[in-house]
């Protein structure tokens, strides 16, 4: 199946008020354990590629070329995306090895700022058809860049869009990133508030901090696409320590981090089924 574009995975979605899982790639095994998910559960899937994965690797072209061909061999829509990106050149790259989209992350500069260096990476994505979220409000909890408790105001959030025309916009709505524990308490009141005021997707960063109930009411609310990485890297460690503590004298690598690949797909399949309300 060729490449899907990431528009033609999140606008049906939000149309039809269900959710899309968007799953971070660390190494291959990630890639090919969101993958094999999707196609457990037959839905499809939005792979993911942080800077800060990139800057692990020394570079973005092999875990973002591996990507891409995982992503090419699926039997499911699968799209391939650029996550929390602040380097505009990185952004570049991306859309010249053929990532379907890209999310531009500028929330730490003044508003007018935002606007005006997320729409110079917008109007040069968009010249090449690739599809832009970018984030207003503070998500909590990355790097310690972003202050906890900020909320998205609906209002600026609408001209935002506007100004900066992107195709989607990650809110801070009471999630965080990195967090180990699934007890985040989200504002569904003011989700459902800026999925009124904004005309285009809703993105949830911080995803992992959120129980399965609460993932569904933040897609009924108004969220679309909903971004997991913390959850998923905490069940592949525990699975590889689990079998090297089981076989202390292992040496070969694809015993231990085969069965995490599994274990991940198939939680990938489970939460496919919880956002989209199957």
């Amino acid at each position: 199946m060729p490449l899907t574009s990431t528009d033609d995975i999140v606008g049906p979605a939000r149309a039809n008020t269900s959710g899309v899982g968007a799953f971070n790639v660390v190494q291959l095994e990630h890639a090919e354990a969101i993958v094999a998910g999707a196609e457990l559960a037959q839905l499809p899937v939005i792979l993911q590629v942080s800077e800060n994965t990139v800057r692990y690797h020394g570079g973005l072209a092999p875990i973002g070329l591996a990507s891409l061909a995982v992503a090419r061999a699926a039997d499911v829509p699968v799209a391939v995306h650029l996550d929390h990106a602040e380097s505009p050149g990185l952004v570049r790259e991306a859309v010249d090895l053929g990532f379907t989209s890209v999310m531009f992350d500028a929330s730490k500069l003044p508003y007018d700022e935002n606007v005006a260096a997320t729409r110079e990476i917008t109007d040069h994505c968009h010249s090449a058809g690739v599809w832009v979220e970018a984030e207003l409000g503070e998500v909590g909890g990355k790097d310690g860049a972003h202050a906890p408790g900020v909320r998205t105001d609906p209002d600026e959030a609408r001209a935002f869009a506007a100004a900066a025309g992107v195709d989607a916009l990650a809110v801070a709505v009471g999630s965080s990133h990195a967090m180990l524990t699934r007890d985040a308490v989200l504002d569904f009141e003011l989700i459902a508030r800026l999925r009124e005021a904004v005309p285009v997707p809703l993105v949830l960063h911080g995803s992992s901090g959120v129980g399965d109930t609460d993932l569904g009411k933040a897609v009924t609310a108004g969220m679309t696409k909903v971004n997991i990485s913390t959850h998923l890297n905490k069940l592949f460690t525990r699975t590889v320590r689990e079998r090297l503590e089981a076989s202390p004298d292992v040496a070969d690598p694809r015993k231990y981090l085969g069965p995490a690949r599994d274990a991940v797909a198939s939680e990938v399949a489970r939460l496919l089924g919880v956002l989209a309300g199957v």
